[in-house]
C-alpha cells in the first residue's frame, strides 16, 4: 500500500486484501449500512482505515451468531468522522454483554445435554429436558416433533 493510499483511502480491493473479506462481501456490508465509503471524482469507492476495524468486528461476531441486523445496531453507535476510540468500542461491546452471557449459558446446557438428544432422536423423550421439558412434545405421538 503506498503513501497516496493511505491519505486518499483504501480501495475495495485494498480493504479486501488487509481484512480477509472479499470484495462482493464489502459493497455487501456497505449497502447494509456496516460500513462506509466515499466516492472519487471516477466514482470508486474509497474506504477510511477504521474500516478495517469494523470489518474485524463484523467478522468475529458472526464468529458467535449474531445476526448482521444486531451488529448495524451497534455499529451505528460508532461515532462518523473519526476512529472510534477505546471508550467507543467498549460502549458497544458493553450493549452485547448480557446477550453473549445468555448465549453462553445455553451453549453450556447444551454441550452437557446433547449426548442424550443426539441418542434419543425423536426429542420426546421424557428425560430430554434440553428441548422437551417435562415430556410435552410425547402426547402428540412418536417421532420428531419439532424437526418437521
Amino acid at each position: 500500500m503506498s503513501d497516496t493510499t493511505t491519505i486518499r483511502g483504501l480501495t475495495v480491493g485494498d480493504l479486501a486484501q488487509r481484512s480477509g473479506v472479499p470484495a462482493s462481501a464489502l459493497r455487501f456490508y456497505e449497502r447494509q449500512g456496516l460500513i462506509q465509503s466515499r466516492r472519487t471524482s471516477g466514482n470508486q469507492r474509497r474506504y477510511s482505515r477504521d474500516a478495517l476495524r469494523r470489518i474485524a468486528f463484523i467478522k468475529a461476531s458472526q464468529r458467535v451468531g449474531i445476526p448482521l441486523s444486531m451488529i448495524a445496531d451497534v455499529l451505528a453507535l460508532l461515532p462518523d468522522g473519526r476512529t472510534p476510540t477505546k471508550d467507543d468500542w467498549r460502549r458497544v461491546s458493553d450493549c452485547w454483554r448480557a446477550d453473549l452471557d445468555a448465549r453462553m449459558k445455553l451453549l453450556a446446557h447444551l454441550r452437557d445435554e446433547l449426548t442424550d438428544c443426539i441418542g434419543c432422536g425423536c426429542l420426546s423423550l421424557e428425560r430430554c429436558a434440553l428441548a422437551n421439558p417435562d415430556d410435552a412434545l410425547g402426547s402428540e405421538g412418536p417421532g420428531a416433533r419439532r424437526l418437521r
